[in-house]
């Protein structure tokens, strides 16, 4: 492709996303539109966004309130001019090895029904994690918008993928900055565990209260033993015991909901 800016439109959801966006947007201006889809910031996201535009005018931004991650994702993807979509996070940064497999991937005509997915480097303060069911970890994030989408979960989204795809993985990705300590952790999981929880209360879920606390025991053991977090110290431990709590919690949560409309209904 020489020079030319790759002609598919990266779209970005962001809230409060100052720390990485800079990074993330500067590894995306080989792209001909990135769409920006702002979730009500307070810090200095869009600042730092609109100081990227004035060098490189390929980016878009937008704003809407929190509908769940899914429909947000196909919001972003509604503005988008281009007929492919790579979707990426505010925390994640594209690898210039993957940046220059696309350009030449899609120096030819791709068949609409592509979807690629992409290894995400999940970063522990930036120890790269491979254990802990954090590796490998493959998100799919191209596609052809006139093919596919997401679909419209609360929380832990994903492409729809037809089973036509011509689905496949890519050797180079993403950099992914998971975590800068526990209390990133903390945060990040009781906001997801709260979504998911009403997730599966709207789709009439239902389990016990003993069925979350073995969640946890399992969760735990499979991550920290199974999945190799224990030779990764401090780390591996924190990863597996949050991921576990997050297991816990999710379901001690949707137990909660389901007690609560129990008493409701009962009056």
């Amino acid at each position: 492709m020489k020079n030319d800016k790759l002609t598919l439109s990266a779209c970005i959801l962001v809230k409060n996303a100052q720390k990485h966006i800079k990074e993330c947007l500067e590894n995306l201006q080989d792209f001909d539109e990135i769409i920006l889809l702002d979730n009500e910031s307070s810090d200095n996201t869009l600042k730092i966004a609109n100081d990227f535009n004035k060098e490189y005018k390929n980016l878009k931004i937008y704003q809407s309130k929190f509908i769940g991650f899914g429909a947000l994702k196909n919001l972003a993807i509604s503005y988008a001019k281009n007929e492919w979509i790579f979707s990426i996070d505010s925390d994640e940064i594209l690898e210039k090895e993957c940046l220059n497999y696309l350009k030449d991937f899609f120096s030819k005509a791709v068949d609409e029904k592509t979807i690629l997915a992409l290894p995400r480097k999940n970063l522990y303060k930036k120890e790269w994690i491979k254990a802990c069911g954090w590796y490998p970890d493959y998100v799919t994030r191209i596609f052809n918008k006139n093919y596919t989408k997401f679909n419209n979960n609360l929380v832990h989204e994903s492409v729809i993928v037809p089973k036509d795809s011509n689905f496949k993985k890519l050797d180079f990705g993403v950099k992914h900055y998971a975590c800068s300590g526990i209390e990133s952790i903390v945060t990040k999981m009781n906001l997801y565990t709260s979504h998911s929880a009403k997730e599966k209360f709207k789709n009439s879920k239902k389990t016990s209260f003993s069925s979350a606390i073995l969640r946890f025991f399992v969760s735990f053991t499979k991550d920290y033993f199974f999945r190799k977090g224990i030779f990764y110290g401090y780390k591996g431990f924190i990863i597996s015991f949050m991921n576990a709590q997050g297991s816990f919690l999710r379901y001690a949560k949707l137990y909660e909901l389901n007690k609560d409309e129990e008493t409701v209904n009962k009056l």
